[in-house]
């Protein structure tokens, strides 16, 4: 199946913000974080399906936080129980923290085998970049159970989409002139900024 550079960008797009925005649409409506799981959890399997029927392929990082939204909104529904989808953010990105920052303390370079195709930078750059993103992931966990702890499921749920959607992609403009000062050294190809993190 051929696909165009523009709908692949559609379709990457979708496996990245299907599932957390079925779920803000259908939290809007019902005003239930149980109910509104139903939505995640389809919206999480219908994006996976689409992303891997169109590309033969899903991203590492779409395909973790897909499956998590279907065990975690899974386990709402059967529990019936909110708590189970607002940990859902801490335990993903305390996971890619975790995986992050141990592969800096076992000097490895993980962020640079998710995206080396894609960024050529020395190893240096690289372990800084995977430093600095496993301690964005270690706050935002931190940050979520703040969020869902102190304040209504409400204003969670926009925290959850589009709040920790903007904050990844902040982040990521951040971190765009490491990466354009280690790309120009390596490569004099632009680089590209690594995708904000899905959750």
């Amino acid at each position: 199946m051929t696909v165009s550079p523009k709908a692949k960008g559609w379709i990457r797009a979708a496996v990245d913000y299907g599932a957390p925005l079925s779920f803000m649409v259908a939290f809007l409506i019902t005003r239930n974080a149980v109910t509104a799981s139903w939505a995640l959890v389809g919206g999480a399997a219908v994006a996976l399906l689409v992303g891997y029927v169109a590309e033969r392929r899903i991203a590492p990082m779409p395909l973790i936080a897909g499956v998590a939204a279907l065990i975690f909104g899974g386990m709402t529904l059967i529990f019936h129980d909110e708590r189970f989808i607002k940990i859902k953010p801490t335990v993903l990105n305390l996971g890619f923290a975790a995986f992050l920052l141990g592969g800096v303390a076992t000097r490895r370079n993980p962020l640079k085998a998710l995206l080396g195709e894609t960024l050529r930078m020395p190893d240096d750059a690289w372990r800084t970049l995977t430093l600095r993103y496993g301690i964005f992931f270690l706050c935002v966990a931190v940050l979520n159970e703040a969020v869902w702890r102190t304040q209504s499921t409400y204003v969670w749920a926009w925290f959850r989409f589009p709040g920790l959607q903007i904050l990844a992609i902040l982040f990521s403009l951040t971190q765009a002139p490491l990466m354009m000062k280690h790309a120009k050294a390596a490569d004099e190809e632009a680089p590209a900024i690594p995708p904000p993190p899905t959750e």
